[in-house]
């Protein structure tokens, strides 16, 4: 039962950001930038969903593979190089899975495209659930469905974000900043 409540918790706070983004920045208000208080609690509520029962992978003598394997393996699939991963990839300074993640989700933010992105890599459900354990909300049709409704609202809310941040290895950029 508690099980149920964590994944529709992750599910409902990421709708609630969402929707604190649409209401703060929706109908051409203004762009959502890095001082956003909105856009942290959205980036740190989708790291939460991409992170939910994911299955532990690792990779030969390297770090434990997280979100961001799991969205290249996907998308290099579906489309092979995809602009996104290759920016991310590009980026010298960000070592760790989760810092790629962090960049991957900022680039479809900023080009309205992660929406699209994470259909693109829901689109095989083998590989999905190579990778998420059956409590994902990614595994769960009328839940992803949900999600994916939710982030194509945010395409049309303008996002300007730096795209080459090296700090996001450590952490999200806080909006205080």
């Amino acid at each position: 039962m508690s099980e149920d409540r964590a994944i529709l918790k992750v599910t409902s706070d990421l709708k609630a950001a969402v929707s604190a983004i649409l209401q703060g920045y929706g109908d051409r208000q203004g762009p959502v930038t890095d001082a956003s208080a909105e856009l942290h609690r959205l980036c740190g509520c989708l790291e939460l969903l991409l992170q939910f029962d994911q299955k532990e992978q690792k990779s030969f003598l390297g770090p434990r593979k997280d979100y961001w394997d799991f969205l290249c393996t996907a998308l290099r699939r579906q489309r092979g190089d995809t602009e996104a991963a290759r920016l991310v990839c590009s980026q010298d300074k960000l070592k760790t899975p989760l810092g790629k993640g962090r960049a991957f989700i900022r680039f479809c933010l900023v080009h309205g495209q992660l929406a699209e992105a994470l259909q693109l890599c829901l689109l095989n459900p083998e590989l999905t659930r190579e990778w998420y354990g059956p409590r994902s909300p990614l595994l769960c049709p009328e839940l992803r469905e949900d999600i994916l409704d939710s982030l194509y609202a945010l395409n049309g809310v303008a996002f300007d974000l730096d795209l080459q941040r090296p700090d996001l290895d450590e952490a999200w950029p806080m909006f205080s900043e």
